[in-house]
């Protein structure tokens, strides 16, 4: 017979936790891990039962992920993972205005820039943070507060469901400023979307609104919570009528001209609640709640399968790339948009870029000041 004494336990359970509270905290910029009970239909909590919130903390700088911020995340998927009372993880971040906007463009230009080796083993963490969403053993509810940009889009996108703001932007950055979007946004978005939107996308840096995105399955819904007047109305920047206009679908896309201006005025008369945002997302865990949960995790996984087959075949070579173009265009990409307040831009000249390739001038110090738009005077 096995003698369970000689395994640790906690309350008389095998302990299968790895990582410790080292991990968490509550002074930006961190992660915040905490539980909270399982609400029903009434809002009533039930009794042992728990989501476990995983919080990007770090709203001065647009919940940007630091080195040890993505140290973090893995350690909470984990520990949301191997906690018996946790239903479903919600992966969101502090504050209203964003969800995340990819890495630490601070710690990119200050430390990771020009060193390969370094930005590789970064890079190493970043993949086991997507990892860690994908291998996660509760569903992972991406609850989308704030613009979803860069490597935010694409840690968001490896989450299982997604309910968000209808405030929220969406979209990538990788081209316009040093980097590309093979931390996902490649992998991910021809699974969900034709192979020319997935193209646009990636390529284009284009931002897309909340209806946009359920409109074209990237997200479950967008959730109204700009309220006037005592009152909750739709992101008045985004045209919400479901109509074609020129042969073109409106629906979902940003006003222009007059229709804009007034929807500054209305954003700037009323207040943000996120109240409804939450209160979607319990109706999904509660919804989770109510299933048979090994059945659950492997239709999960069964879905995940789908996005982990193209992630998995590319996440390495996409490291060695990544760590190499630190020397190069990520290099000036980080570098401009982190002077962006001394030079009053946050890139490059990319005709200058292109024609000095042109002439065939070697990457030099030469070469990066006279792409470098001069300092604002």
């Amino acid at each position: 017979m096995v003698d369970l004494n000689k395994y640790p336990r906690q309350d008389g359970i095998v302990d299968h936790q790895i990582y410790g509270d080292e991990f968490f905290s509550t002074e930006a910029p961190s992660i915040i891990f905490e539980k909270k009970p399982v609400v029903d239909g009434s809002g009533n909590a039930v009794e042992g039962l728990y989501s476990a919130w995983i919080t990007l903390n770090n709203p001065r700088q647009y919940n940007s992920y630091t080195t040890q911020m993505v140290k973090g995340v893995i350690a909470g998927m984990h520990k949301a993972s191997m906690d018996r009372s946790v239903v479903a993880i919600v992966f969101t971040a502090a504050g209203d205005t964003a969800f995340c906007t990819g890495g630490n463009t601070v710690e990119y230009a200050e430390y990771y820039s020009g060193r390969t080796t370094e930005y590789g083993s970064y890079i190493d963490l970043f993949n086991g943070m997507v990892d860690s969403i994908l291998l996660a053993k509760k569903p992972v509810i991406c609850r989308v507060n704030g613009m979803r940009v860069a490597g935010g889009q694409e840690i968001g996108m490896a989450c299982d469901l997604a309910i968000a703001s209808d405030m929220a932007i969406f979209g990538q950055a990788g081209p316009r400023h040093g980097s590309a979007p093979v931390g996902g946004s490649t992998d991910f978005l021809p699974e969900f979307l034709t192979a020319e939107q997935a193209m646009w996308s990636c390529i284009s840096c284009e931002m897309w609104s909340a209806y946009k995105m359920e409109r074209v399955g990237l997200i479950s819904k967008a959730v109204p919570v700009l309220k006037v007047n005592g009152k909750f109305v739709r992101n008045p920047q985004v045209v919400t009528d479901k109509y074609v206009e020129d042969g073109q679908i409106v629906y979902g896309e940003f006003a222009s001209g007059d229709a804009a201006a007034a929807a500054k005025k209305i954003i700037k008369e009323g207040e943000l609640d996120l109240s409804p945002l939450d209160k979607e997302v319990n109706k999904v865990i509660y919804t989770l709640t109510n299933l048979f949960p090994n059945c659950l995790m492997v239709s999960v996984d069964g879905i995940r399968q789908k996005k982990k087959f193209f992630w998995d075949t590319n996440k390495n070579m996409n490291r060695h790339w990544l760590a190499s173009n630190m020397q190069n265009e990520a290099y000036l990409g980080f570098n401009a948009f982190n002077s962006k307040k001394e030079r009053g831009t946050s890139t490059i000249d990319f005709i200058k870029y292109r024609q000095l390739q042109v002439e065939a001038k070697p990457f030099d110090q030469e070469f990066v000041d006279a792409v470098m738009e001069p300092p604002k005077k």
